[in-house]
């Protein structure tokens, strides 16, 4: 009876993972940072990259009333950067490479930048579909060209950031797709490949998360 009562206790694995001390790894992750007695190394970099993000979001929307307002591109950088990332490891759904997600990231913000634009700045708006100096009998073609570039704003954001992540994983999916049907000395070449490959699409990952939220910046600024 004893024995059955305290065989609660004893070690155990499941799905063919040993499991048995992942409780005790993650009491670590639950612990707050607050309680460290000094910030980890990740934590101080990833400071160092907000405020690095901070100082030019704050450059580049020029605009000393909308303070906080960086906030939100660094959380929109930090949002798709981290899905990115994740969507180089197997097995890991790319979520990014969707028009779903890459939309509805692009069309709110750029909607909330022309509602606000034309209630609270018309006059500014009106002025920025005709560039200063352009001729007269060129006026209304302008109209027509700005205003067209304005409204695919939002799908050349999402479009640009979706193909990129398709591009590259379907690259490295072709590549490897080939590697059963080659020889040692090219499944060697295939290997470094794909690993100068990761590192490219690395890049391209925070590359793109980067220009998403710039470009997102920009366009907030054309408003104010």
């Amino acid at each position: 009876m004893m024995m059955n009562l305290f065989s609660s206790f004893d070690p155990s694995t499941n799905f063919s993972l040993s499991l048995n001390w992942l409780s005790t790894l993650l009491s670590f992750f639950i612990i707050p940072p607050m309680f460290w007695l000094i910030p980890s190394r990740i934590h101080m970099l990833w400071n160092m990259i907000i405020m690095t993000l901070h100082k030019e979001f704050k450059i580049l929307i020029n605009n000393k009333k909308s303070q906080g307002s960086t906030l939100m591109f660094i959380s929109l950088f930090s949002l798709i950067l981290f899905n990115n990332f994740l969507g180089l490891f197997p097995y890991i759904f790319t979520s990014t490479s969707h028009m779903v997600l890459t939309l509805t990231l692009a069309l709110p913000l750029w909607m909330s930048f022309m509602l606000f634009g034309w209630t609270m700045n018309t006059t500014h708006m009106f002025a920025h579909l005709v560039p200063q100096g352009t001729p007269g009998m060129l006026m209304p073609f302008m109209v027509l060209i700005e205003s067209i570039s304005n409204i695919i704003r939002p799908g050349t954001l999402a479009i640009r950031l979706s193909a990129n992540m398709i591009a590259g994983h379907l690259l490295m999916t072709l590549l490897g797709s080939t590697g059963p049907s080659l020889s040692i000395s090219l499944v060697n070449l295939l290997i470094m490949t794909q690993i100068l490959l990761l590192i490219l699409e690395t890049a391209v990952s925070i590359i793109q998360s980067y220009v998403f939220a710039v470009l997102s910046t920009l366009y907030s600024s054309e408003v104010n």
